[in-house]
């Protein structure tokens, strides 16, 4: 597939982009074109807004797998593209249309160029949250067609075109979303000892929330909370009786993260009492580790080698993927690639350069083959 029609497939995918388990234009689009490409090697299964295409190999071995994300966020686009978002207020900020794309391409490769393994290429919803990849795992769709190993990619604004990096090891952290509700006694602003404030019970919460990280942990153990939004009363002359904070928490390894929810808990009990209030903590969506098995990161820098493409070491972030979860039971790995955008992931001017396209693809379809080589890996 030429870079031609790889940027057509991704402008039109630009255009639809939809929350998670939302992703309707966006199935269907995927599945108009699967079933275009299909032949007799083609096996085509779908799960709620996502899918699975199978493609039996020459002589197989194993069943090898490769996951996209399809879900869009909820950011007005900036870009100014004349093919921007034809739903206000989403956006494929997160370049999960170069995702698509890049897996359609080498769909299509795959199926006119068989290689000795099967191949399951994974069109999962729902990555920006809920989370679609472990409900996915858990599915008998999933059980039916459970890969002996797995890979993916994410595109990287800071890394130029003609780069990837990956790492052996942690390569994304661990994250949780963060909800905390506080319920008071509202009042008049006049009589303030008539009524329990949940605004101030919940600002000294946020400046309390940080000594969790400073004074109760390893400083070795890196971890992240971060409150991004806080809501709380109705008029400015009266006493605030709820309140509710938003936010994250990040951690580069699982036994912290239940360490900070534990403190977390904890806090939230002194200040019931501190307060003479009510607090609810919820955890929404958590997703797992993205932890990269060494082999495979070893085979993914001889396909690069081959391929003349530059591989860069990378760090681990405090990014989250639940693409972590797949990596969790099935041994395989995630890179980074470079697409040069001088705006980040979750922008709304983020604009990758579409060269990244053909590398992308080029790329998946090597590091297949490569796995494919040796048969199943033990």
């Amino acid at each position: 597939m030429d870079l031609a029609e790889l940027r057509k497939i991704r402008r039109e995918l630009h255009q639809i982009p939809e929350l998670g388990f939302q992703e309707f234009k966006t199935h269907e689009y995927l599945l108009h074109y699967i079933h275009s490409i299909a032949n007799e090697h083609v096996e085509v299964k779908t799960w709620k807004t996502g899918i699975l295409v199978k493609v039996s190999g020459t002589k197989s071995k194993q069943l090898i797998g490769f996951r996209t994300d399809i879900d869009g966020l909820p950011i007005f686009e900036e870009t100014g593209y004349d093919f921007a978002s034809k739903h206000p207020g989403n956006m494929h900020a997160c370049g999960h249309d170069f995702h698509m794309t890049i897996a359609l391409g080498a769909l299509k490769s795959v199926i006119e160029h068989r290689i000795t393994d099967d191949v399951l290429f994974i069109f999962q919803p729902a990555e920006e949250g809920p989370g679609g990849a472990l409900p996915l795992m858990l599915s008998d769709v999933f059980l039916e067609w459970y890969p002996d190993c797995i890979f993916a990619l994410h595109i990287a604004p800071e890394y130029p075109v003609g780069t990837v990096a990956s790492k052996t090891g942690l390569l994304f952290a661990n994250t949780s979303e963060l909800f905390i509700n506080f319920k008071g006694k509202g009042g008049h602003a006049a009589y303030p000892h008539l009524s329990k404030d949940m605004a101030v019970a919940a600002g000294a919460f946020i400046s309390h929330v940080q000594g969790i990280i400073a004074r109760n942990l390893n400083p070795l153990d890196s971890a992240v909370i971060t409150i991004g939004k806080m809501t709380s009363g109705h008029v400015q002359n009266a006493i605030a009786e709820t309140a509710r904070l938003e936010g994250t928490i990040r951690t580069l390894n699982p036994v912290v993260m239940s360490q900070v929810k534990e403190l977390l808990q904890r806090l939230a009990k002194g200040f019931e009492i501190m307060h003479d209030c009510h607090i609810k903590l919820d955890y929404g969506s958590s997703y797992y580790q993205v932890y990269n098995d060494e082999q495979f990161v070893q085979r993914f820098k001889h396909v690069t080698k081959k391929l003349g493409i530059h591989y860069a070491e990378a760090k681990e972030a405090m990014t989250g993927e639940d693409f972590g979860f797949m990596l969790k039971d099935i041994p395989g790995f995630m890179f980074w690639l470079g697409v040069n955008s001088s705006y980040g992931l979750h922008h709304a001017k983020l604009k990758p350069r579409e060269e990244a396209l053909e590398v992308g693809v080029n790329t998946v379809i090597h590091m297949l083959r490569e796995l494919s080589m040796e048969g199943k890996i033990s």
